[in-house]
């Protein structure tokens, strides 16, 4: 076991439900796009939205699946209008919201906007506690399709008086009472609680999607420990709902080029919203070609399968161990097209991994498996009851897609690829019991 701090979370004898995400016809599959808060904070303007957008067609994004332009904190004024209506800040938006999102429609991209379900933004802009309904018209009005909801600035018990819950929902019912009154389709909900772990619980009958951590910063540290946290909590995620694990900082901090590949590779394979926060302006080719991955996107726009894929071993810890620093290492799950496996290596070191197919829920025994490299979009032959990726780096990934290819040959021996009680008709045990 590695790390004095690891600690078994989960026993035989929990029975965890599965998602019931709320279908309000938007927001289905994950949203791809972009926000502005990792690169730009509250340096964020019109011709910063619009040259982001351009960008995104350029280089070719736009194309891989990338159409949401989404703001972030900071685009309004500080206070109300007269009306009790929000204003955008005059100067960084000298147009008005309706003109950059028509600009962004007329581009091909949704566009998207931030809020607080509080008095206040987290950088001190108005909130929307009781002002759901007005704010959530005013959204729309501006042509906005997806709004990002935080969680600063929280009222008084005394005021409030409901949970955490209650105070999202306002805005759920908000959104759904202005879809219902104006014909539009509702705006995508997506709730930035910093859940802990917990608010997937209830935000699947709130929301599109729900933030499962803080926010990440751009080191392996964050990363492994939001990896370490979503491998619990990874039933749910389906179709209109999901766990996000945060902005993508792929390209930004001190990432190594390996650990890119492994950031968006985990995000990707668990179905979380995939919103760049990188400056494409400054973006290497390698990381476009990272975040343009098609294989990678295509696991995570499946439109037949839409769970996460899960931890069928830990690895470095025993199974459902909790460690920030060496999370779960041997991930599977179902997909359109076959079986996909992540291998995940947390170590600072290149290591060999192994695993029997069948410790995967999602592979048969007695079949072999024809074998696609996601990354290096290689098919690498057949798979007989076990696989070894050797070398793999240093907080490096191996992306596969496992595809059925028939019995597997016929006279291999043992009978059994795992042996423990592996046994003929008659009661005799290959492993000699």
């Amino acid at each position: 076991m590695i790390g004095a701090s690891t600690l078994v979370l989960v026993s035989s004898l929990v029975v965890i439900p599965v998602a019931r995400a709320i279908e309000n016809g938007v927001a289905r599959l994950p949203v791809l796009g972009y926000n502005t808060w990792n690169t730009y904070a509250c340096n964020i303007n019109e011709s910063i939205i619009l040259e982001t957008a351009s960008l995104m067609k350029s280089l070719g994004l736009q194309d891989a699946g990338y159409t949401h332009v989404n703001l972030d904190d900071c685009w309004a004024e500080k206070n109300r209008s007269a009306e009790g209506l929000l204003v955008p800040n005059q100067e960084r938006f000298p147009s008005g919201f309706y003109n950059l999102t028509g600009q962004l429609h007329d581009m091909g991209f949704q566009a998207g906007i931030y809020g607080d379900s509080g008095w206040f933004t987290c950088a001190g802009y108005p909130g929307s506690f009781e002002h759901e309904l007005t704010d959530a018209t005013t959204y729309q009005d501006w042509g906005f399709d997806y709004l990002k909801f935080d969680n600063c600035a929280i009222p008084f018990d005394d005021i409030i008086r409901e949970g955490t819950y209650g105070k999202y929902q306002r805005m759920a019912d908000a959104i759904a009472t202005l879809s219902q009154t104006s014909g539009k389709p509702p705006l995508i909900f997506s709730l930035c609680e910093w859940g802990w772990s917990q608010v997937w619980l209830w935000g699947q009958t709130v929301g599109n999607s729900w933030r499962v951590d803080g926010d990440i910063a751009a080191n392996w540290a964050s990363i492994a420990s939001i990896i370490n946290l979503a491998s619990f909590i990874t039933q749910g995620t389906n179709f209109y709902g999901r766990n996000d694990e945060d902005i993508l900082e792929v390209g930004n901090g001190d990432l190594t080029y390996e650990e890119n590949k492994s950031h968006f590779t985990a995000w990707a394979l668990l179905k979380s919203p995939l919103l760049i926060g990188t400056d494409l302006s400054a973006a290497s080719p390698g990381i476009i070609e990272i975040l343009s991955n098609k294989e990678i996107l295509a696991i995570n726009q499946d439109p037949v399968v839409g769970t996460s894929i899960s931890p069928f071993r830990w690895g470095l810890n025993a199974d459902w161990t909790s460690n920030s620093s060496y999370p779960a290492q041997y991930w599977s799950g179902p997909s359109e097209n076959g079986t996909v496996i992540m291998l995940l290596n947390t170590l600072d070191e290149p290591a060999t991994m192994f695993f029997n197919l069948t410790e995967s829920p999602w592979i048969r025994a007695g079949r072999q498996y024809a074998v696609r490299d996601l990354w290096t979009h290689t098919d690498n032959g057949t798979a007989v009851r076990n696989f070894t990726a050797t070398d793999v780096p240093a907080h490096g990934v191996v992306a596969l897609l496992l595809q059925d290819a028939g019995n597997e040959p016929a006279g291999l021996y043992p009978l059994c690829a795992v042996w423990y009680q592996c046994a003929s008709e008659n009661g005799t045990y290959v492993d000699g019991q």
